[in-house]
């Protein structure tokens, strides 16, 4: 049981944790604009590019300087909605989708045009776990991830809940025409999606690739989990994405542990099919996810 919390159930809440986190961005921005953003890999990326960069110039600790990574990501996604979006808005929804996809390869060529196509790191060195009770030994980074997306997702659900900005957001979500003929001002609120979609996104990709290494490829190597994480928990329910990213992390992580046997139940190398065994399944038997959420 100890090695099974130490080196299964902890790290599939470190990787669930950032799927959640991307799959936050994907929900809203198909809860409010209504298409799949395929590029929302690539923003997290960017997103820790940004962060990496500003580590190579300020000793600090990546974390510290994630505001950085947020920035970049901020500006990147409203310049591409600006550009590429907001022209396409009143077309078929096909149309923003197939963008999407171009403006994925447009942040995955900057990434290599920028910061090469090899790895990086963003602390170099061996770094030891930490002990618990004698007992558990757990990544001191793993522990950061997992705390720190247990405050965002609780301060997001109090924004969605309690801001006038956050109800907004909900009400387009739920009734865009009604909440366009009541007064609101959906620009603003779409506006205000991308930012929260994108500052989710880059504090995924910082995650990441301080677990594992940062390479131009690290958001869409991770899309499809965050795209099952949203239709697990519910299209249009950022609650919902964030629960379904942890189940999708630790479905693919306990996957692998040796339940009726010596062997692993799936290979390390096959995890990665459980994420989209449970997307097929629930598009298949519950297609508005967990919590309920929009049909695609």
């Amino acid at each position: 049981m100890i090695d099974f919390i130490n080196l299964y159930l902890v790290p599939g809440l470190t990787i669930g944790s950032v799927y959640a986190l991307g799959a936050v961005g994907i929900s809203m921005i198909f809860g409010i604009l209504r298409f799949a953003h395929f590029a929302h890999g690539d923003l997290m990326t960017i997103g820790g590019y940004g962060v990496l960069t500003a580590v190579w110039f300020i000793p600090l600790h990546p974390l510290l300087l994630l505001p950085f990574g947020i920035a970049l990501a901020i500006v990147s996604a409203l310049a591409v909605d600006q550009f590429f979006y907001k022209p396409l808005r009143k077309l078929p929804t096909i149309y923003t989708v197939i963008a999407s996809f171009g403006v994925a390869l447009i942040f995955r060529s900057l990434a290599q045009l920028f910061w090469s196509s090899g790895n990086e790191v963003f602390i170099s060195g061996v770094r030891m776990p930490v002990v618990l009770f004698d007992t558990f030994r757990i990544s001191e980074l793993h522990m950061q991830v997992i705390i720190l997306t247990l405050i965002i997702a609780i301060a997001l659900h109090f924004f969605l809940t309690r801001s006038q900005l956050g109800r907004a957001m909900r009400a387009v979500s739920d009734e865009p025409e009604l909440a366009s003929v009541a007064g609101l001002d959906t620009e603003r609120v779409v506006r205000w999606t991308w930012v929260i979609g994108a500052a989710m996104a880059a504090t995924a990709g910082v995650f990441a690739g301080m677990d594992t290494s940062m390479h131009p490829n690290l958001g869409w190597n991770l899309l499809l989990a965050m795209f099952a994480a949203a239709v697990l928990g519910g299209i249009g329910k950022p609650m919902g994405a964030i629960a379904g990213g942890l189940i999708i992390g630790v479905a693919e992580e306990t996957a692998t542990y040796t339940w009726f046997s010596d062997e692993a139940f799936i290979s390390p190398s096959y995890k990665s099919a459980v994420a989209f065994f449970i997307m097929v399944a629930l598009l298949l038997f519950r297609p508005q996810g967990l919590f309920k959420g929009r049909l695609l």
